[in-house]
């Protein structure tokens, strides 16, 4: 029989235990941001640069109606996607001085609005190109470690969930707009592989530097974005079939290589977001999302204000969840609540 103190030694341990506050992360601890416009959560604001959105009515929605430098009317997909996740309802941008490690340590925006694949594409407005984006992740990591430790800092880094938007501006903002750029060097297929395997390159970096846990999304139909729509006069301003070809065929080739990586690296899953898909479905059944129009945004005329051109003196709208569009290019908060959604149910789920 056991003796009274062995039993009072068990009883001890046993209580300790059930006390005892273990450290762990979370199945996604963090969610970490690279991209342009349609995910830059404020940088912009703290660069040289037109493509601004720190400013009404950009964020009027938003509690307390900040300018945060979104360019919505509110939160931007990743901002619903981190809520998901049990994480903050809004990722902060890595230039923002008013965040902390503390913050960044769940989540961390490195993305620069009118940014592409291209280095010439950043060119264009002098923003952040994609390289930089690495090397500010790379200066996050050490800060990181500094802050958890080394071993807590690899558990969130190789945990956490890496989203990444880009590659619209390569084609609209500079393939297509800049003359004596990349489509004298380029036919359009070519210019496709070219954007694809530099995709390929920085999706291997981020392998390299830690990321398992990948989201990549392709591009939306660019022909149906309302500023392309107002280009086209003789057609009563339908989308632009070509440019919707394009961005299709350049999903194709995309997908491709992220099946390539997903056979050829070690324990990484990458997994392709298929913006095209939510918006054509949002496009041609607008009453299912509740939406009225969707071939013009809500602010000013819709069809040409972004960025400084939407400002305070633009009549916008009085209602933007009826537009899946909030400026000439960028969703509605209410459109890019409905893409979180949809990438939750159809690809991100994998990661809960």
């Amino acid at each position: 029989m056991m003796t009274q103190s062995l039993l009072q030694w068990l009883l001890f341990i046993h209580i300790l235990l059930v006390n005892m506050t273990i450290p762990c992360v979370a199945k996604v601890p963090a969610v970490i941001i690279f991209g342009d416009s349609t995910v830059d959560t404020g940088n912009n604001n703290y660069i040289q640069t037109l493509a601004k959105s720190n400013f009404k009515p950009y964020g009027r929605d938003l509690q307390g109606g900040n300018s945060t430098g979104r360019f919505s009317n509110g939160r931007l997909a990743v901002d619903f996607i981190s809520e998901a996740f049990g994480l903050p309802k809004l990722v902060p941008a890595y230039l923002d001085p008013n965040y902390e490690m503390k913050e960044f340590s769940t989540g961390v925006c490195f993305a620069s609005a009118a940014t592409g694949y291209d280095n010439a594409t950043s060119d264009v407005f002098s923003v952040i190109p994609l390289w930089k984006e690495v090397d500010y992740f790379k200066e996050y990591q050490t800060k990181l470690k500094d802050f958890q430790g080394e071993t807590l800092a690899h558990e969130t880094l190789t945990q956490a969930l890496y989203i990444i938007s880009i590659g619209t501006n390569d084609f609209i903002e500079n393939y297509y707009t800049m003359p004596s750029g990349r489509s004298t060097e380029y036919n359009v297929p070519e210019y496709e592989d070219f954007i694809v395997g530099i995709a390929k390159q920085f999706l291997t970096s981020l392998y390299n530097l830690g990321a398992r846990k990948i989201n990549l999304t392709g591009l939306p139909p660019m022909g149906c974005l309302p500023l392309e729509r107002s280009k086209r006069l003789l057609s009563l301003g339908n989308c632009n079939d070509d440019y919707n070809k394009v961005a299709s065929d350049f999903n194709v080739k995309l997908k491709g290589m992220m099946d390539v990586l997903n056979r050829d690296l070690v324990n990484v899953t990458i997994v392709y977001g298929d913006i095209y898909g939510i918006f054509m479905d949002v496009i041609q059944n607008p009453g299912i999302y509740g939406f009225e129009d969707v071939a013009v945004g809500c602010c000013g005329t819709g069809v040409i204000e972004m960025s400084y051109l939407c400002n305070s003196r633009s009549l916008s709208c009085s209602d933007a969840d009826k537009y899946a569009f909030w400026d000439s290019i960028h969703p509605t908060e209410k459109l890019n609540k409905v893409i979180a959604d949809k990438m939750m149910n159809t690809t991100l789920h994998v990661f809960l």
